[in-house]
């Protein structure tokens, strides 16, 4: 491994792929947008390497000989809480997907899949990510700590509150709040939400959003189905209705 492997620049994926044919194209594919590609076929492999070493992007495929990709994502989220996780799931396992979410998948794709789109949702997250950074070393205000109410989002140390307690948030959902609290008041359709936090548009992915707003209500809301912070507009889209209470707050 090179000296420099560890510093933020370097993109690093892993791809979980027990395919050959599929895992080949994807890799030869992704060398035109990150330094390091590493396949893994299996499970084991998998685990051992998603757990071991620092990744830019993990690409799991769910269906895997050993530890499936719901036991990896599962494992790696209990380690590194915002790994940036891409899921590959087969057509017809609408439940796969789901668990996948669940889990903690950041997004997924059905195969059989564009390759050209798998880039595309790489180039996306690797935007995400590049934002992130440079949101970091602007200075403090853009990341200074809200708290609305009874919630406190501390986007610096991607910690997440609610009546003092630690709120459990993927990466994409953390995003996903963070987003809306910033922009308090602010109507925003299913396709706005899929360019500002997924970092990508396209059309029939709408209900990505949707899933991952129900699994944020469920976590942050009193009461899910009658939602007073993360709030529909039937027709548009959602908007964070927390307006009057949201305060910034310096870190002591």
């Amino acid at each position: 491994m090179s000296s420099h492997a560890h510093s933020p620049q370097i993109r690093k994926v892993l791809l979980v792929e027990d395919e050959r044919d599929i895992a080949d194209l994807v890799a030869m594919h992704l060398g035109d947008v990150c330094d390091e590609v590493t396949v893994a076929r299996d499970g084991y492999d998998g685990l051992r390497l998603a757990t071991s070493e620092t990744w830019t992007l993990i690409i799991l495929d769910l269906r895997i000989p050993g530890p499936d990709g719901l036991e990896i994502c599962r494992t790696v989220r209990r380690l590194r809480p915002y790994q940036p996780i891409l899921m590959l799931t087969s057509k017809s396992a609408e439940m796969d997907r789901v668990l996948g979410l669940e889990t903690g998948a950041d997004d997924y794709l059905t195969k059989p899949f564009s390759v050209l789109e798998l880039v595309a949702r790489v180039r996306a997250i690797f935007r995400r990510i590049d934002n992130l950074r440079r949101q970091l070393a602007s200075g403090p205000d853009p990341d200074r700590p809200l708290r609305i109410g009874r919630l406190a989002i501390d986007a610096a140390r991607r910690e997440v509150r609610l009546d003092e307690k630690t709120v459990d948030l993927t990466a994409r959902e953390f995003d996903l709040l963070d987003f809306f609290a910033r922009h308090p008041g602010r109507v925003f359709r299913r396709a706005d939400l899929l360019d500002q936090v997924w970092g990508y548009g396209h059309e029939g992915y709408e209900h990505t959003v949707n899933s991952h707003i129900n699994r944020l209500r469920a976590k942050i809301e009193e009461d899910p189905s009658r939602p007073a912070m993360i709030v529909t507009v039937w027709g548009v889209g959602y908007k964070f209705a927390a307006e009057s209470n949201v305060l910034a707050f310096d870190r002591r």
